[in-house]
């Protein structure tokens, strides 16, 4: 399966997470949106849409667990006709990523829960022990240029197609 990261060091971990899950696709991405690294997409359109629906969708929820329960939600499934997805929040000394996980019948999402966590501990430990800094979240202003800077490093580089 096609795995691109921003980040090197995020690759490894993401290829094991989509091997050992069985999973169809998979993006891991800020909680503002921006994608660090994804599996399985062939169109930087797809990706786009899956990071900008993954935001808005943890936001959302990890506002509402806390109106409910005081706490964010740790996860949220759906179950489709054929396929599954499993959004989740992967805590690290690094920041939140969230990862979005795509899986159908060939997995189970006891499978995909075990290996999301497992995924977080190998984030935790392949993060880079000097902290280089960290683009901060895109502001209004410099999201698309930065989104679009990210796309086309995941999708060949400068060869890639950038919507403008």
């Amino acid at each position: 399966m096609n795995v691109a990261a921003v980040e090197s060091w995020i690759e490894a971990p993401l290829r094991r997470y989509v091997d050992d899950a069985r999973a169809r696709l998979a993006v891991l991405l800020h909680p503002s949106g921006q994608v660090m690294a994804q599996a399985g997409f062939t169109r930087d359109v797809d990706v786009m849409a899956a990071c900008a629906l993954a935001a808005a969708a943890h936001a959302t929820s990890t506002e509402l667990g806390r109106q409910l329960d005081g706490r964010a939600f740790r996860g949220l499934h759906y179950a489709g006709a054929t396929h599954q997805l499993f959004l989740s929040a992967l805590e690290t000394a690094r920041g939140t990523y969230v990862c979005l996980t795509v899986f159908d019948e060939t997995s189970s999402l006891g499978l995909v829960r075990l290996y999301s966590e497992e995924l977080r501990r190998e984030l935790v430990a392949a993060a880079p022990s000097v902290v280089t800094p960290r683009p901060a979240p895109a502001l209004a202003a410099d999201f698309e240029t930065e989104l679009n800077r990210n796309l086309a490093a995941l999708f060949a580089g400068p060869k890639a197609a950038v919507i403008s």
